[in-house]
């Protein structure tokens, strides 16, 4: 065993700061982000180093050898086996080595760092009508040296192969300090050439007896038939033999005219059973999924997400491609024909290919909790067997599930013999039902011919059963192989040879559970913060830029590129924190506090990270329990308690405003609300909208026979033009009510926002009410943590609501991230409140209201054609995250304006960007996104922005005055 004192440890960090230039960090914090990656384990590691070029790892890999100190090479942390956690030195690549050296196009060759991130490869590939053939669905986040350690595959590998297939070189350190390049030559490690022709039978009997046997070690490719390959021999050694310096690998012509087939059957054993008939067709890709899946999908993501599948219980998508556009349709529609399917769909429109597609993308995040709930675990999520077994397989894998009462939505590389499935077993307490179940498992694996592990690599929770699958001899060879680049053991130790056991280090069974105080509910993670934090599964696309598909998460992370800056990274601190061996304090920790310090609350991660961990509630949650009771940071009384304070300033706007703008006063104000001193402080209304003409005008209280002091029961409206012709017998014709809400954002800083929106739903046809007093949400107190207050808050308000809820009255909400938290806090707060759940479901913001069907939205109103304008549209982070942009672009879209959408969070974030210590991160984030979109923008162009937040942010970083989506419609309508 390493030792891992406190002394040994310091020595080896002291070893490491003299020979690394780049960061050596040994600090309780970044131990904690590394002590997992997306396994079920959780290994400590003594220090993390992160190399800036080459002479740091050859550096990092002496001073390993020279202290016996195990060594793991660690890139985008998605390894789902446990392949890429240690005890020792981890070495993260993804920070400064991750870099495309060089794209040879003549050649069809790339040259890349390990911690190049394959989405970078593709990018660097593409203008040369290239890629890089494996495409795992992490692509956007798993690097190309992790790749290379599992030897992953994707769902094109019928055409593409395994990354192993795709590997024309390695630069490569062993475990003995050999530098080499590993190529064609085996007899460049001593003795080599000799193991394999002394284990000939053993190799050309037990190994690469299918395209998807990944577990062991890949001697095959060392046989004088497959040309003594030595590179694609230590692709899939999961860092247990090498260390990859850099890496040549093949590149793929780009595949045309792909085409879609999705097939219908009466389950996903049946379709299975299918699959060796399709190969016949020599399809790209084929690709299983099941009814739990789809039903999670749809759940996640509404029934629009499916719609395309076509009629059944079990699916398969089958990919073909070809020179020929009319060819490739035939073949699709022969194999279609062949299929024998219920139902089958040939699918040539391509945005309904990437929705279907992107199914399958999110499974794994998706299946980590099953249907009835519960939290899903990996551990057997990567069987294979031959394609001819897999029906079987299947049929007897469900009853195996049966018999341990566990549950999992399967899905896989069907035309590989592949399948993914995490699965419900109970971690919370040990790890004795895992132990039987994989044991059990493996078993049944290998009576079908199959493999532990298909493209993820045996790892911690599978080098323990290699002997079910593989004899005695096989077993030794491996210890042999091993012995002849790390004789050691320095390098990764647990994996394959000298396998951990499989329920050791466990993680989820070492983690306290932290229930509810006075908090959130968390309804859906048993009442328990330690669960919720455990909705992190380790997925880790919360470190991808998932701009393109409007994606948000992490806007953190993508401004630092630091772990500690990722929803995962903090995750893992606030696990550490529930498992209370590491991290000490518990939600007084500095540990934590660091961890979620440069969290901007922005939600995206509540629907980005297919897990659905919402850092922002355990955000508030954490520092709810950290500060009740007690002194807060000052900017938790100013910025936390804005509303009160702007609602006191009102009567006085003008000459507040006045004086925040003499420097002296403005700096002495912002040290004082604990605010940084580039920021300046948005101008108070010098007219709330509450004390407005239009406000007394519209006024309203709920129905008599709901009130409780006898309020008036009536309603005043605005009176529609008679020359107005966008609603039909708008005099003659009841008009459907909706209540207003003017949040404290729009009353006390953009009133006109107010009298926009009132326009508009006035034009639209509906009888505005108001309520009767001005309520808040208590959103700035729950993104500090005032808990209490915040509940307080919205209890007032729901007692305000819900006599117009019990009338079926519409509420309209005007500021997106209030709107959000009726739609979403609300009944975290008040769960046991049964009209507060009303009112949760009678909210809606203004473009979903004119985007519904009839009788929610208007009958026969028509939006403004807005053909001559030009928008760049910032949409809010928590409309992002909990009520969604499509209705808005929708209704953009029907103006028929033109729309650039930008993608990202804005940095600002409430109160993020306006705190000390928070500045340069919030610009940043915005120079990923708003700020370039607006230097971008063609002339003449209006930022339409809903969000508070959003506007200061343009209005103090680009000096641009950005519009609430009401002001751009209203200012279109005809004049009064």
């Amino acid at each position: 065993m390493p030792d891992t004192s406190l002394h040994h440890r310091s020595e080896v960090v002291h070893a490491l700061r003299s020979a690394v230039g780049g960061e050596v960090d040994d600090s309780t914090r970044r131990r904690a982000e590394y002590s997992s990656d997306a396994s079920n384990y959780r290994v400590v590691p003594q220090v993390v180093v992160f190399p800036r070029d080459t002479d740091d790892v050859l550096a990092a890999l002496s001073v390993s050898r020279d202290s016996g100190t195990p060594l793991t090479s660690r890139g985008g942390g998605t390894s789902v086996a446990g392949n890429a956690i240690g005890t020792g030195v981890v070495l993260d690549f993804s920070r400064h080595l991750n870099h495309v050296l060089e794209i040879d196009a003549d050649a069809r060759t790339a040259r890349v760092q390990p911690g190049t991130v394959l989405a970078a490869l593709q990018s660097a590939a593409q203008p040369h009508g290239l890629r890089f053939g494996p495409d795992p669905s992490t692509w956007s986040r798993c690097t190309v040296g992790g790749m290379i350690g599992n030897n992953a595959c994707g769902a094109h590998s019928l055409q593409f192969g395994k990354t192993a297939d795709n590997v024309k070189s390695l630069d490569v350190v062993d475990g003995r300090g050999r530098r080499f390049t590993a190529a064609n030559d085996p007899s460049i490690v001593d003795g080599l050439p000799a193991l394999v022709s002394g284990n000939l039978a053993t190799i050309r009997t037990e190994l690469g007896r299918f395209g998807r046997q990944v577990s062991g070690y890949s001697l095959e490719h060392l046989l004088p038939e497959h040309s003594n390959n030595l590179a694609r021999s230590l692709v899939g050694t999961e860092g247990s033999l090498v260390t990859v310096l850099e890496a040549t690998v093949d590149l793929v012509a780009e595949p045309q005219h792909p085409l879609l087939v999705a097939l219908g059957y009466p389950d996903m054993a049946t379709a299975a059973d299918a699959v060796p008939a399709l190969l016949a067709h020599h399809p790209t890709a084929i690709e299983g999924l099941d009814a739990r899946i789809v039903d999670a999908v749809s759940r996640t993501r509404g029934a629009r997400a499916v719609a395309a599948l076509p009629a059944g219980a079990g699916w398969l998508l089958v990919e073909i491609t070809g020179d020929d556009p009319a060819e490739t349709l035939q073949r699709a529609n022969r194999l279609a024909a062949d299929a024998e399917a219920i139902e089958s769909r040939v699918i040539t429109d391509s945005a309904a290919a990437k929705q279907l597609w992107r199914i399958r993308e999110d499974g794994a995040g998706l299946a980590g909790r099953t249907a009835s709930g519960k939290q899903a675990w990996p551990g057997f999520e990567d069987a294979a067997v031959p394609p001819e077994r897999l029906g079987a397989y299947l049929r007897d894998f469900e009853a195996l599930l049966a018999d341990y009462n566990i549950e999992g939505m399967p899905y896989g590389h069907f035309g590989d013999g592949c399948v993914h499935v995490r699965l419900d077993i109970p971690l919370a307490t040990d790890g004795a039902v895992l132990r039987a179940f994989v044991d059990d498992a493996a078993t049944l694996v290998a009576s079908h011919g199959g493999s532990l592990s298909g493209e993820h690599g045996d790892g911690r929770a599978r080098s323990e059963l290699l002997p079910r699958m593989y004899s005695p001899a096989a077993i030794e060879l491996f210890e042999q192989f091993k012995r002849l680049f790390d004789p050691n053991n320095l390098l990764n130790p647990g994996i394959v040879v000298d396998p951990a056991p499989v329920d050791a280090a466990l993680r989820r069974p070492a983690a306290l559970p932290l229930i509810k105080v006075n908090g959130f509910a968390f309804s859906d993670n048993d009442g328990d913060l330690t669960t919720a934090s455990h909705r992190c599964i380790g997925v880790g696309k919360c470190r991808a830029d998932n701009s393109a598909s409007h994606g948000v998460m992490c806007p953190s992370f993508l401004a630092t590129g630091d772990e500690k800056d990722s929803t995962r990274g903090r995750a893992r601190v606030l696990q550490e924190m529930a498992n209370g061996t590491l991290v000490t304090g518990g939600v007084n920790s500095p540990e934590v506090h660091d961890a979620l310090d440069l969290c901007l609350s922005c939600k995206a991660c509540a629907s980005d990270c297919p897990a659905g961990v919402d850092m922002a509630t355990l955000k508030a949650e954490v520092l709810h329990r950290r500060y009740e009771g007690k002194l807060r940071p000052r900017s938790h009384y100013l910025l936390g308690q804005l509303p009160r304070w702007a609602r006191l300033i009102s009567p006085i706007a003008p000459l507040a405003n006045a004086l925040l703008r003499v420097p002296l006063v403005r700096r002495l104000a912002l040290w004082a609300g604990g605010m940084d001193a580039r920021r300046t402080f948005p101008a108070f209304a010098r007219h709330p909208f509450r004390s407005s003409s239009e406000a007394r005008a519209l006024r309203a209280a709920p129905p008599a026979e709901a009130a409780t002091a006898g309020r008036d029961a009536t309603a005043v409206s605005v009176t529609a033009p008679a020359d107005r012709d966008r609603v039909a017998d708008c005099d003659s014709t009841p008009r459907p009510q909706v209540l207003l809400w003017a949040d404290s954002f729009t009353d006390n800083f953009s009133p006109d926002i107010a009298r926009a929106t009132i326009r508009v739903l006035d034009a639209a046809g509906y009888e505005i009410l108001l309520p009767e007093r001005d309520v808040c949400c208590g959103l700035t107190w729950i993104t500090t943590g005032q808990l209490a207050g915040a509940r307080q808050k919205l209890t007032d308000l729901v007692s305000e609501f819900s006599g117009y809820v019990d009338r079926g009255i519409p509420i309209i909400g005007i500021e997106p991230s209030c709107t959000a938290v009726l739609r979403s806090d609300l009944t975290e707060l008040l769960p046991d409140n049964l009209a507060a759940a009303a009112v949760a479901r009678s909210t809606f913001t203004l473009s979903e209201l004119l985007t519904a069907p009839a009788p929610l939205g208007p009958a026969n109103w028509q939006p403004p054609i807005l053909s001559d304008q030009t928008f760049v549209v910032q949409p809010h982070c928590h409309q992002h995250a909990v009520m969604g942009f499509d209705a808005d672009r929708a209704l953009l879209a029907s103006t028929g304006a033109t729309v650039t959408e930008i993608s990202g969070c804005c940095g600002l974030a409430g109160n993020f960007g306006m705190e000390q210590g928070h500045y340069d991160v919030s610009v940043a984030v915005a120079e990923n996104g708003i700020l370039p979109a607006l230097r971008e923008a063609a002339s003449g162009s209006t930022l339409v922005a809903d969000g508070f937040s959003c506007r200061t942010q343009a209005s103090q970083l680009a000096n641009t005055e950005g519009k609430h989506l009401a002001e751009v419609l209203a200012a279109a309508l005809p004049e009064l």
